[in-house]
């Protein structure tokens, strides 16, 4: 997505209206973010973006309705906007679905206000941004899986569309292709392969044929 020569648009999902006012003042204190919305429930946050289709979406995770399952709906939206969750957790427990649910960032609201500037920035570039906090709760209970052997399969992490998509896209299908067999439109297509590569950390299709064949999603043949 190309934010370089507009501001980034932004909408604020938050059920508390004296915190969506701090926010505003802040990032509209930058001339390169516009506020184009706000929503004080899931159900709005998911209209708002449904209607504006901004670059940035900024949810609340415990806000009515609950951030995450605005997220979830959003994501099966098939539209280009990144979502950012703003929340007072860090614990692994909150940052997992977040990310396994598609989430492009995950900001404390203990954070500074810079982290919350640069994660915006981040996710309209559509990379990742984890509060360092945050970021270090995960290792740390990555870590301790690890020495108790019980780190999660990758594969796991991955819905069963997701993993569909995968499948089709390691075997060679262009996103049309993908898209007429799985009855979706080749932007959405596009959305899912986005978001398998984000959640494995991979680059290059390469290494999708690679992981597919070792989760025994593709038959050695196709390589």
């Amino acid at each position: 997505m190309s934010t370089a020569c507009r501001p980034i648009r932004v909408v604020l999902a938050d059920d508390h209206p004296i915190v969506r006012a701090g926010l505003r003042a802040l990032l509209e204190a930058h001339a390169d973010i516009a506020v184009v919305g706000e929503a004080g429930s899931a159900d709005e946050a998911v209209e708002l973006v449904r209607a504006e289709a901004p670059d940035v979406a900024i949810l609340d995770i415990s806000m009515p309705g609950g951030g995450l399952e605005a997220l979830r709906t959003i994501a099966e939206l098939g539209l280009p906007t990144r979502v950012l969750i703003l929340t007072v957790h860090a614990e692994e427990r909150y940052l997992l679905p977040v990310l396994q649910a598609g989430g492009s960032g995950y900001v404390r609201k203990s954070s500074l206000h810079t982290d919350l500037i640069e994660a915006i920035h981040t996710v309209a570039r559509g990379e990742v941004f984890v509060d360092p906090e945050a970021a270090r709760m995960l290792l740390q209970g990555y870590l301790d899986r690890a020495q108790a052997g019980e780190v999660q399969d990758p594969a796991q992490l991955l819905s069963e569309r997701e993993r569909e998509v995968l499948r089709l896209t390691a075997a060679g299908y262009t996103a049309q292709e993908i898209a007429d067999q799985l009855y979706l439109s080749p932007k959405t297509v596009e959305t899912y392969r986005h978001r398998v590569m984000q959640k494995l950390g991979f680059s290059r299709r390469s290494e999708l044929v690679r992981f597919a064949l070792r989760a025994g999603l593709l038959d050695p043949a196709t390589e």
